[in-house]
């Protein structure tokens, strides 16, 4: 290879990859889920006061956790729990644009990582119909053992109980997860045309540690 022609060379690979990144991020742009006249879906969150009245303890647990439930079947945490490794987007869950296919190291299509349109915090957008792109600094789906849509309350109780699936976390370490984890908390603070997730996370928080102490019994 003659070395004069090696900077061009140099030149046209960086200017491809500054191509490929800006596309990418137009592209997921486009695909920001906004606040659609779809599903009604809660907005609040029952205090721990009003699960007082049921006597049976083992109730009371099954109730607390069906009620933690409304975040957690929620559009802005079940989008990024697929079973098809797809990510969905809005609140009708419709698929993920661009089309990502994810693998487990968080690669979606053509290469794509999931950083390279979610940046460390919501990207708002001027003067558009899709008025931001989410972000976080740890943006990813939940690996395939948390996936979540399809199931029941049920099976989702179950499967955060099981150590084999949960990313081996104790019931204390799944507190902690849902009431640390700045990826978790991004559910209450989507960014511009989304609608967060029920109640505060202190909340979600409250009543998850409520249905561990008495006994993380879970629905039917």
């Amino acid at each position: 290879m003659n070395l004069l022609s090696r900077p061009i060379l140099q030149i046209s690979t960086i200017a491809l990859i500054v191509g490929t990144i800006s596309l990418a991020l137009s592209l997921g742009r486009g695909a920001a889920d906004t606040v659609p006249e779809g599903p009604v879906l809660a907005t609040e969150l029952k205090n721990l006061s009003e699960f007082q009245s049921i006597g049976d303890v083992s109730d009371r647990s099954r109730a607390l956790f069906a009620e933690a439930a409304k975040v957690l079947t929620h559009p802005r945490c079940i989008n990024c729990h697929p079973v098809t490794r797809m990510p969905t987007q809005g609140d009708d869950m419709h698929p993920h644009k661009p089309f990502m296919n994810a693998t487990e190291s968080g690669i979606g299509a053509a290469g794509i990582a999931c950083s390279t349109c979610h940046r460390a915090d919501n990207t708002t957008i001027v003067g558009s119909q899709i008025r931001s792109v989410p972000g976080n600094a740890h943006w990813s789906l939940a690996p395939s053992s948390m996936a979540w849509q399809g199931l029941s309350v049920g099976e989702i109780c179950q499967q955060l109980k099981d150590p084999k699936r949960n990313g081996n976390r104790d019931l204390a370490k799944i507190h902690s997860h849902v009431t640390e984890d700045h990826l978790v908390e991004w559910a209450w603070h989507p960014g511009e045309g989304r609608r967060p997730a029920p109640g505060t996370q202190a909340e979600f928080g409250a009543l998850i540690n409520a249905w561990i102490e008495t006994g993380a019994e879970c629905p039917s």
